[in-house]
């Protein structure tokens, strides 16, 4: 065809003799000792989406919003940036499992806590990881590990513009092991941190929001 492109679907035979068909992402070649079929697919739709439409055999097929997946997958297999591509990769998943549409468009749907302990497990007086990188919308939570109290001081003159210092810095120290601290951050930019009580020990952090 001339406004379609060629892409591959693998074959597997299954245990009972039946034959199926999976679709490869664009560009990825057939795996030698495998058998692969040629397939044209329409210009601007994601090979991915009428495979997995011709095989869903369930009335979610007939409810789901067809042009919604197919616009997630293509920005999982085109978007250069990470945080784009898991927020993609989430929604087409969620769509996919029949979450519902509004749902799914919320960008808290495709959010994630990352974990840093303060104090290491050895007891040295360090956050680990002393740095972490997270999307937009997503959430920190300190652990109190070992050697407290700790707390997390942000360094108001190393935030982005506009954000208040006061308000994602902890007003408390944490005391008891196992006791957290979560923060959600949703402007982008560099963030540096300490805490209080060891600060001139050198415990000290780094946040990224992309």
């Amino acid at each position: 065809m001339a406004d379609g492109s060629a892409h591959l679907d693998l074959e597997i035979v299954s245990a009972d003799g039946q034959r199926e068909l999976f679709p490869l992402l664009p560009g990825v070649k057939c795996p030698t000792g495998h058998i692969c079929r040629e397939r044209v697919a329409q210009k601007g739709i994601n090979p991915i989406v009428p495979a997995i439409k011709n095989n869903m055999k369930t009335q979610l097929s007939a409810s789901l919003n067809w042009e919604e997946f197919n616009k997630s997958m293509n920005t999982v297999v085109m978007s250069d940036d990470y945080c784009t591509r898991r927020g993609a990769m989430a929604r087409a998943a969620g769509m996919a499992a029949g979450v519902a549409a509004a749902t799914v468009a919320s960008p808290a749907y495709a959010a994630e806590t990352k974990d840093v302990k303060m104090g290491t497990d050895a007891g040295g007086l360090q956050f680990q990881p002393a740095k972490v990188s997270i999307c937009k919308g997503d959430s920190v939570k300190w652990i109190n590990n070992k050697g407290g109290p700790h707390n997390v001081v942000f360094d108001e003159d190393a935030i982005p513009a506009g954000v208040n210092q006061e308000k994602i810095s902890m007003d408390d120290q944490l005391g008891d092991e196992g006791d957290t601290f979560v923060m959600k951050f949703d402007v982008a930019g560099e963030y540096a941190y300490y805490c209080e009580p060891h600060r001139g020990a050198g415990m000290n952090g780094a946040l990224v929001v992309a």
